[in-house]
């Protein structure tokens, strides 16, 4: 690792407060100023290559039950400027090495009238800028509640966004393309129908908030290192274009309860007028921590099946009975109960997914609806409906853990919590244990609900701590964790990487739910993706749910190609094959590109992208010479150029191409494909088409 750090401390007289202070990147394309106002509000600006990016935009925090908050009255009294370069490797990640390169300063604030100190510090690298507070310890302020943090980002126009609402409560929406000032009527269009008024900040919007200027600027907002905090989400004053940060409140309408000295999570500001830079950008990951985990040896990225796609289209149920009304009376011997003929968590169907996996080269099985409670869960109000040891009659634990490990795979582990964090928690260490007994080394968990008790919401500051302790307290158990309906990562997965995985937005179970948007995954890596990887579970081969359930008449709106490019497109260390081995049975020369398709990187390469349109990646192999690329089309037929000028010079490969046929088109003919093959160099240039909704998927060998 090559590092140095070089720090200046600069004392400045209140003489010169409302003088702007300015800071460039390490290119120099980037530049900020900061400044106070003649009121002593803290503002800042930034601009790229001279041109604004972010107008002057107010900072500071609104405090509750106290007279006078943290708005204006600031004088500074010390600026600190550094500069800091390292290379660090990830355990896991879309390269080898990131570079964590900056420049940065800190502001220390006096607040006249209370004496009460603020820092506000910022760090600018060559694709944009992070920014947080930081209070120290002080006698001033020790406790404080805070009512709103106030932070702005003032946008130059009426920019073209890519947004979904401010959900306290979910991430899973369809992105909505409209321009800044159309969002306010087109907001309750695009909010869940089964969404209340108290989940959400009016017109606000998620981050990570994708724009792009009249003038071909992408401008990305989002946050890193959210850790002991509310989620941020961001209000539009539609008339002057201003986000303001909304937190989440909790179930009393707080926004934090702080303690001095704390840090809040970082505000990111990545922009450039090339899309594929957004895409490149390891801001994220740089602005949080390096990795708290000494031994790292037993996080392992994985390639799984199972059982989740018969259940997520209603073929087969989670439920072991449909008993009711015994298992509401309180029944707990499930050998009183009529068993369920569709329940999928029985020893005999994980068998079979264990035989597929071993035969196929998968890495392991994940089994969902295996313990008892799920009778109880649908209709759940009540906080201890699983208790995440108990199997069903029908689930052998050691005969299945034994089959496996016999087959040399690995089962994954799954823990439903039904939004009761609080039940979770007392029983997180026996599931842990249970776990180690039983060989699993990773637990996909989840939050489906309300979180219980109720009024609490899923990303205020206490259920985040809650997220946190159960990531820590896993690695304690060397146990890997892929969380669903959780907060959205902002990039925590370099401090722990045994956080493998997230849900976190809109993923394929939508598919068997009315469909999602075709350009939804041109859309997921300039926003969820880019605080760290989805568990999207794509791989589906079977487009008309009705042929899996007659009673779901759901389409997935993607061509078979395009389910190919996703494992690409979509980066995650965790990649399941979602569909039923009966369907990849069927077309297994496509198949072969899964099994194929690594989950581990040493570099990726940006070829092309436009947010809502397309996006083609390449990536490299971390244990092999082999390349693979992956690309996603949107709404309308278009024909994909690269040049394949990453390999190396002199080397001769060969490409072996999965490409939507002529006809191929996501809503009348999805299984169109067509498979090539070619000897290709680094001179070669592909022209390939790619069907609407479609896609294509290239694994490229070297030739010996």
């Amino acid at each position: 690792m090559k590092k140095y750090f070089v720090s200046i401390l600069f004392v400045i007289s209140s003489l010169f407060i409302v003088n702007a202070q300015k800071l460039k990147s390490p290119n120099g394309d980037f530049e900020l100023e900061f400044a106070l106002s003649k009121n002593g509000e803290p503002m800042y600006a930034l601009f790229l290559k001279g041109k604004e990016v972010v107008k002057q935009s107010k900072l500071g925090f609104e405090l509750k039950n106290d007279k006078v908050s943290l708005l204006n009255s600031f004088e500074i009294i010390n600026v600190t400027k550094s500069t800091f370069d390292e290379t660090w490797s990830p355990v896991w990640g879309e390269e080898n090495s990131i570079r964590n390169h900056y420049n940065e300063v800190a502001f220390t604030l006096r607040q006249r009238e209370t004496n009460r100190k603020m820092i506000i510090r910022f760090r600018l690298f060559d694709e944009g800028l992070g920014f947080r507070y930081e209070f120290p310890e002080q006698k001033e302020l020790i406790y404080f509640v805070i009512k709103e943090e106030h932070t702005e980002f003032a946008m130059t126009g009426d920019h073209t966004a890519l947004w979904i609402p401010g959900d306290y409560d979910t991430q899973e929406y369809d992105y909505t393309e409209s321009k800044l000032s159309e969002i306010r009527k087109l907001f309750k269009s695009a909010v869940s129908e089964n969404a209340s008024q108290e989940q959400f900040s009016d017109t606000g919007v998620q981050t990570s908030l994708m724009m792009k200027s009249s003038d071909g600027l992408y401008i990305n907002i989002h946050e890193a290192a959210l850790i002991n905090y509310s989620c941020m989400n961001l209000d539009l004053d539609d008339e002057k274009f201003i986000f303001k940060s909304h937190l989440t409140p909790d179930a009393r309408g707080d926004k934090g309860h702080m303690q001095c000295p704390f840090n809040t999570p970082w505000r990111t500001i990545i922009a450039s007028y090339d899309a594929r830079d957004i895409l490149a950008s390891r801001i994220t990951l740089n602005l949080n921590e390096p990795c708290k985990i000494e031994d790292t040896s037993w996080i392992k990225p994985i390639k799984y099946v199972g059982v989740w796609w018969e259940m997520i289209t209603g073929k087969r149920s989670w439920a072991y009975t449909d008993d009711l009304p015994s298992v509401q009376l309180g029944i707990t011997d499930y050998s009183k109960v009529q068993p369920n003929k569709t329940h999928a968590a029985n020893t005999k169907h994980v068998k079979e997914l264990i035989d597929f996996a071993a035969l196929h080269g998968f890495d392991a099985v994940l089994v969902e609806g295996w313990n008892e409670g799920w009778e109880d869960w649908f209709g759940h109000e009540k906080d201890y409906v699983f208790d995440f040891i108990t199997p069903y009659p029908d689930f052998d634990v050691d005969e299945i853990q034994k089959y496996a490990q016999l087959k040399g795979v690995k089962m994954i582990m799954h823990h439903e919590t039904s939004g009761s964090t609080r039940n979770y928690e007392r029983h997180l260490d026996k599931a842990f244990q249970f776990m180690n007994k039983y060989g699993y080394t990773s637990a996909k968990t989840g939050y489906v609900g309300n979180i219980l008790p109720l009024g609490e919401h899923h990303y205020s500051q206490s259920i985040i701590n809650h997220y946190q302790y159960v990531i820590e307290k896993a690695a304690d158990y060397k146990i890997m964790i892929n969380a669903h309906e959780a907060v959205r990562p902002t990039g925590i997965c370099r401090t722990y990487p045994n956080m493998i995985g997230n849900e976190s937005a809109r993923g394929t179970e939508f598919q068997a739910f009315g469909g999602s948007k075709p350009n939804h995954t041109t859309i997921l890596p300039f926003t969820r993706l880019m605080g760290g990887p989805m568990d999207y579970t794509p791989g589906i081969f079977e487009m008309d749910i009705a042929k899996l359930n007659p009673n779901n008449n759901s389409h997935v709106n993607t061509t078979l190609a395009n389910q190919l490019g996703l494992y690409v497109v979509m980066y995650s260390p965790l990649q399941m094959a979602a569909d039923l081995p009966e369907n990849y049975n069927r077309f297994l020369d496509a198949f072969q590109f899964i099994k194929d398709v690594p989950v581990e990187w040493s570099t990726s390469k940006y070829l092309e992208a436009e947010p809502g349109y397309y996006i083609t990646i390449a990536r490299k192999d971390k244990n092999s010479n082999n390349w693979f690329v992956g690309n996603s089309n949107g709404y309308n037929a278009r024909t994909s150029t690269i040049t394949l000028d990453f390999l190396e010079k002199g080397k001769k490969y060969e490409a072996i191409i999965y490409a939507d046929a002529a006809n191929a088109d996501y809503k009348t003919n999805p299984q169109a494909y067509k498979i090539s093959k070619q000897k290709v160099t680094n001179k070669t240039k592909l022209k390939l088409r790619t069907a609407a909704g479609g896609g294509y998927a290239i694994s490229i060998v070297e030739v010996k």
